[in-house]
């Protein structure tokens, strides 16, 4: 199986659902699911995910659109998911029609608490689903596909308690113009799963670079623990932190200083630690995406590392995932970026020109986040990868992130 979580923000860049697209089988593996029109089944395998992980740690109070299909929206939906129905989004397409079967089953939906969305809806087809989108609580309209503007207004004008979605908003230059239109009241697209401002500063402020310093010293060939912990005493945040990790690492524990904390966690422990630390801190005045994005990511690479037959690579590609928004953290380009934080050559060539030995497991996080699982399964396939352990390492890197964000 694959599952991905993709953002939807609000005009204020704050996340606000998430839509969990899920794949049970490789199609390239299996042939004959290609273009057959043949489904993954009728078990919603978003759910799956949900299940597993539990709907507080994938989204501890937002909304969760999943997929289903013209076959899994008659299964039993309410026994396969326990997460609670107000919470859940139905996201269908077209390949539902206005029959009075699907409209019969879309309101017992309704009735037991799950919101219903469309998406991929061409323009021409809107008067012949008039009954559907009655129903519906969200439709998702596709910027590159339809004039986006001519829609808004005849959803506002005859369909008013509808929400509309505006997705594949790809650049700032297409957010701008959609903002010119009036608000939507949601948005995705690859400019919003890492939103950024629209200006770049000159200057780091002095609390960021005393971050990177840090950075600097503990990503050295062979740093030394005592320097690393003079810079960390320079931040109430982070030396609170430190003390909680200790505190959690050893039992009855007397810690006399900064210094005898660090050495308690030793230098790869302490690395680790500093790295995702510091990236969190540096993302404090970001929107909370980007520090979750950079988190996952750091993860999810390292737990591809051995899949890649890159195990002995398993720390630099942690690195690699954790500074992929550098760029944007520190409102500078990425060469720019990376030329004030010291990181190995092959993180460079990675972040910067997508190239070198860490490229590839770079390339594939980009992909399976976008939920392009053609692309993926090629990846895959190339690399002799099965799906399950490519699942494995992801629910790893939420459960990760859950663990770290819940105790901080």
């Amino acid at each position: 199986m694959l599952a991905t979580l993709i953002p939807l923000f609000d005009e204020t860049m704050t996340v606000k659902a998430y839509s969990l697209f899920a794949q049970k089988e490789n199609r390239l593996l299996n042939p004959s699911y290609l273009g057959a029109g043949i489904t993954d089944g009728v078990h919603v395998a978003g759910f799956d995910l949900i299940e597993s992980m539990g709907i507080e740690t994938i989204s501890s109070d937002k909304e969760i659109f999943v997929e289903v299909n013209n076959i899994s929206i008659f299964s039993n939906i309410d026994e396969q998911c326990q997460a609670p129905h107000e919470r859940l989004v139905l996201l269908v397409d077209h390949t539902i029609t206005p029959e009075e079967m699907y409209l019969k089953r879309f309101r017992e939906l309704k009735e037991m608490g799950f919101y219903l969305a469309i998406r991929k809806l061409p323009i021409e087809k809107f008067e012949a689903y008039q009954e559907v989108l009655r129903l519906m609580d969200y439709i998702l309209l596709d910027y590159k596909k339809l004039n986006i503007g001519n829609a808004k207004a005849f959803f506002t004008k005859y369909y008013p308690n509808i929400k509309m979605c505006a997705v594949n908003v790809d650049s700032q230059e297409d957010y701008d113009n959609l903002k010119k239109m009036g608000e939507f009241d949601l948005y995705e697209g690859k400019f919003f799963r890492l939103p950024v401002t629209a200006n770049k500063q000159t200057e780091v402020a002095p609390l960021k670079a005393n971050y990177i310093e840090l950075l600097n010293i503990v990503n050295d060939a062979d740093f030394d623990l005592a320097d690393a912990a003079d810079v960390i005493g320079k931040d109430t945040a982070l030396v609170i932190s430190l003390l909680k990790m200790v505190n959690r690492m050893t039992v009855n524990s007397e810690i006399t200083s900064i210094r005898h904390a660090a050495a308690m966690m030793g230098q790869k422990e302490l690395k680790q630690w500093i790295n995702t630390a510091v990236t969190k801190e540096l993302c404090a005045d970001r929107p909370s995406e980007i520090t979750r994005i950079s988190l996952l990511r750091a993860k999810f690479a390292e737990n591809l590392a051995p899949l890649f037959e890159m195990a002995v690579h398993s720390s630099e590609l942690f690195l690699m995932g954790l500074f992929s928004v550098l760029d944007l953290i520190l409102d500078k380009s990425m060469s720019e970026a990376l030329d004030m934080v010291k990181v190995s050559r092959s993180i460079e060539e990675a972040l910067i020109s997508h190239q070198g030995e860490l490229a590839p497991v770079l390339d594939f996080i980009l992909q399976y986040e976008s939920a392009s699982w053609q692309e993926v399964s090629r990846q895959m396939l190339l690399q002799n990868i099965d799906m399950d352990p490519v699942y494995d390492a992801y629910i790893r890197s939420l459960q990760w992130y859950r663990d770290l964000t819940g105790v901080e």
